[in-house]
Order: C-alpha cells, then structure tokens, then sequence
C-alpha cells in the first residue's frame, strides 16, 4: 500500500499537469492536506473496526464533496466559491475532488483494496489485472470478468482468455483490518517492542512515482509555466 510520500508525490504530478494557472503554494498545499485526510481511518481504526481504508478511504465522502461543490457552483443564485476565490477557487474545488479519488482511494484499491462504498456497502475491494492487445486473442483484459459467447452464439459464463478477472471482493470490516504503523496488529494485543513500520517505497513503480512526481512538482513551483523572455 502507498506510503503518504508517495501519495504526495503523485498529487505533485496531478497538480502540476491540471491545475495549469491555478497552480500555486496554497493549491498545492491544499491537494496535500486533501490527500492525507483519508489517512486519519489509520486512527480511528484504534477504537472502532471500520478502520483503516474504510472509514474515510471510500468513494462516498468525494461524492458528497462533490455535490455540496455542484450545489454552491449551479444551484445557488450566488455561489460562495466564485464570490470569494473567482475561476481560481472553481478549479481547486473541483481539483480536490479529483485529488481525494485519485490521488488516494484508487491508489489504495490496487495496492491492498479499500472500502469503496462504506457505509453505504460494507465490502473491501482489491483491484488488480492487465489489459493487452494480441495478435491472436484481440483485446485481452482480466480486470473485470465478461461473459464469453458460445460455440452456437449464446452468452455463457466464464472467464475472460486472459485467465479470469483478478478483482476480488475481500470481505467486510469485520473481516477486514488493514495493518498501519500506527496500529500494526489490529484487533490484537501488542507486544512491548512491537516493530512500527512507515513505509517510504514499497515497489518499484512506487519509487518512480515518488521521484518523478517529487522532481515535476518542484520543477512547476521553481521554473512556472510560462516560456523565457527572449
């Protein structure tokens, strides 16, 4: 699973990409704290076994954001977001949104699953596969498991040519604790010198990310996106 530097690493990349004009201290600041909130869950899983990539690393919470933002920008005769920060604070709310799915809830779905749905729907979700193209077989993809035709043309059941769809569905929170440096043995005593780890780089994707997103990020806030002078 993600370390946070590598979360803020990737939210680096994301801003310096989309935020365009936008794109300042305060922005990228804000992105961060956004990226982290869903980390408190680490907490409060100490008192309550909805823990962990349940209780705040879930698709319900971007959703509700996202619809107090639609509301204020679309429904309301004056929008508090446009009145106060203009075309600057439409395109960072919007972005935080983008930030919190993105930049951590589908992080955490791949590396480990998360609690997309909770407490709407209490399942953890791990999703993982490949998509390839062929030469004999087309399109080939193990994400998400389709119906194969039959010989006589009926749609049978089946797995997909690549070897079946590898997303899973891992159980609920009650079957469910993910372990954290805060909590490393959840639902369990803890031993004295129990060993507390806080990863940096797990993968080697993971450390790419974290030192190209780190370098792009940088590179905006020091150079900007404007061309010379010449």
């Amino acid at each position: 699973m993600p370390s946070l530097v590598v979360h803020y690493a990737f939210v680096g990349l994301l801003a310096a990409t989309l935020l365009g004009a936008a794109f300042d201290k305060r922005s990228l600041l804000l992105s961060i704290l956004v990226v982290t909130f869903p980390d408190v869950d680490a907490f409060i899983g100490l008192y309550w076994q909805a823990g962990h990539r349940a209780a705040t690393t879930n698709l319900v919470i971007p959703a509700v954001l996202a619809l107090l933002i639609g509301v204020d920008l679309y429904v309301r005769e004056e929008s508090y977001i446009k009145n106060r920060w203009g075309a600057y604070g439409v395109r960072v709310s919007w972005f935080c949104v983008v930030v919190y799915v993105a930049g951590h809830v589908l992080l955490d779905l791949i590396t480990g699953g998360a609690n997309l749905f909770w407490p709407l729907y209490d399942q953890f979700y791990q999703l993982s596969g490949h998509l390839e193209l062929s030469t004999q077989r087309g399109i080939v993809q193990t994400f998400v498991e389709l119906p194969e035709p039959t010989s006589e043309g009926a749609t049978g059941g089946g797995s997909s040519a690549g070897g079946g769809s590898t997303t899973q569905a891992m159980g609920n929170s009650s079957e469910v604790q993910m372990s954290t440096g805060v909590d490393p043995n959840p639902g369990q005593s803890e031993p004295e010198n129990v060993d507390r780890v806080f990863p940096i780089a797990r993968s080697g994707w993971e450390l790419v990310v974290l030192v190209v997103g780190t370098l792009a990020t940088t590179a905006r806030l020091v150079i900007g996106h404007d061309l010379p002078e010449e």
